[in-house]
């Protein structure tokens, strides 16, 4: 019999080098992400320089590529990308931090060529592009303040997909206020200039810089706009300029929730809490399509003014008014840390009654879930059981983990709920899980001493096995 060798590094040293490159060769055969790490090795071992050029000309071949994805180039493009901007961070950047950033500069070019042919929205590209590693090179390079601003901006007009969002905060540190200041007069100056000059000007510009070809989209007044003035909120961020920021946020939108809370969040950061409190007074909420962690935002700067001015029965009660409309328990929470000791415990009580009053038991349970309180929202379940809905699954089925082991009646009723709601409607969707459900449901009856009002496990499963029309349950799933 073979002796059997464990598959390491010394054994197949072992094999020796002439032998290991034809397996090497046999090994990559179809396989992109092999070869091309075959081929960097070996640009490697002429120098840096060399690495860099073999580096710079896939990613540029890359970017010319107008191939379509499916499901495997998807997977083997991200693995080469990440292949390459390893390579890039981890031994080139060691020889030479300025032609690393150069071309991580390069590498970022990318984002617009291959996220534009993921026409269906698959955001499987999208890690690939943030900018983690750009800060560090763009310090490490020491380049001009000015160039590296130059340089920013023109990346900055072609965020067609957000990957730019926050690169000027990324590059804070090495700009420093020359360079963002610098960056702020090209934006200002692109802000103002024609669209139709711009789609002749810069969109190209870039393109045939780094991948010898043009976007097809271009440059809209909208876009522009856009661009304009998220880089100079960032630059004003940057420079903690308060107003400036706020210059770049007309009148009406100030009006809406999300944007109120974020002017609100810097004025309170520079200590201007009156100015804070009137910006979130002026939102206007009423409008049912506003979401609600806009609206809580709104209200979260509204309570910290509050708070900051000595205001602090105000903030107290925005708090508790919170709670009521939104159920938010971060809110329900920081209001009871803030009452006298003994007065925390009968508030509480009160809160929990106001969620147990509420019309929807699905919503109620989420909360009494989540909170936790398992007595009472076991005391729900078993109250409410003909009215819970069991689309809501994504409640209930954790509520059943979470009272198992107290409340195992409560728990089986929460699956039945689901089960039900499968068997009645056809969803397809659930069909493999419900079968499984029923198993938990079997695993908790010998711990349910006193079924009350409600079906045993066993009389209700021989329902069940009637009224599975559809072999659902107990077609080749369960004996």
């Amino acid at each position: 019999m073979a002796t059997k060798r464990p598959l390491n590094a010394r054994n197949l040293e072992a094999l020796g080098a002439a032998h290991l490159a034809k397996l090497l060769i046999q090994v990559s055969k179809g396989r992109t992400v092999a070869r091309r790490l075959l081929r960097l090795e070996l640009a490697g071992r002429e120098g840096p320089a060399e690495l860099a050029w073999e580096v710079r000309q896939r990613l540029a071949e890359i970017g010319r590529s107008r191939a379509a994805f499916d499901a495997q180039k998807r997977r083997d493009l991200l693995d080469e990308l990440e292949l390459h901007r390893a390579v890039i961070v981890e031994r080139i950047a060691g020889h030479d931090a300025a032609e690393a950033l150069d071309l991580m500069w390069w590498y970022m070019a990318l984002a617009n060529p291959i996220l534009d042919r993921c026409w269906d929205g698959d955001d499987t590209f999208t890690p690939a592009f943030d900018l983690s590693h750009l800060g560090g090179l763009a310090s490490a390079a020491r380049h001009d303040p000015r160039v590296l601003a130059d340089r920013a901006f023109e990346h900055l007009t072609q965020n067609a997909h957000g990957q730019y969002d926050d690169l000027i905060r990324t590059l804070t540190p090495a700009l420093g206020q020359e360079g963002l200041e610098r960056l702020k007069q090209l934006i200002t100056q692109y802000s103002k200039t024609p669209v139709a000059q711009l789609q002749a000007a810069h969109r190209p510009r870039i393109q045939r810089r780094y991948i010898g070809t043009a976007l097809e989209d271009p440059v809209t007044e909208g876009t522009r706009l856009r661009i304009a003035r998220s880089a100079l909120q960032d630059i004003a961020d940057a420079e903690g300029d308060v107003d400036a920021f706020i210059e770049q946020v007309d009148e009406d939108s100030r009006k809406d929730p999300a944007v109120a809370a974020a002017i609100a969040r810097r004025l309170l950061a520079a200590g201007r809490a009156e100015e804070a409190l009137d910006t979130a007074d002026a939102a206007e909420p009423d409008d049912d399509t506003i979401p609600s962690r806009h609206l809580l935002a709104c209200e979260d700067t509204r309570i910290e003014a509050l708070d900051a001015l000595g205001r602090s029965e105000e903030a107290q009660q925005r708090r508790w008014n919170c709670f009521e409309r939104y159920l938010s328990a971060p809110h329900l929470r920081a209001y009871l840390k803030r009452l006298p000791d003994f007065e925390d415990f009968e508030a509480e009580e009160r809160a929990l009654d106001h969620v147990r009053q509420l019309g929807s038991p699905v919503g109620a349970l989420s909360f009494l879930i989540s909170w936790p309180a398992l007595d009472r929202a076991a005391a729900l379940v078993n109250e409410e059981a003909a009215n819970l809905e069991g689309i809501f699954d994504h409640v209930l089925l954790p509520a059943a983990d979470a009272l198992a082991a107290r409340h195992p009646l409560a728990a089986t009723l929460s699956l039945r709920a689901v089960i039900d709601h499968a068997l009645r409607t056809g969803h397809t969707i659930r069909d493999k899980h419900v079968s499984r459900h029923l198993l938990d449901c079997s695993g908790l009856a010998p711990a349910i001493p006193d079924f009350g009002a409600f079906e045993t496990h066993d009389a209700y499963e021989a329902r069940l096995r009637r009224e599975d029309e559809r072999g659902l349950l107990f077609g080749n799933r369960i004996a």
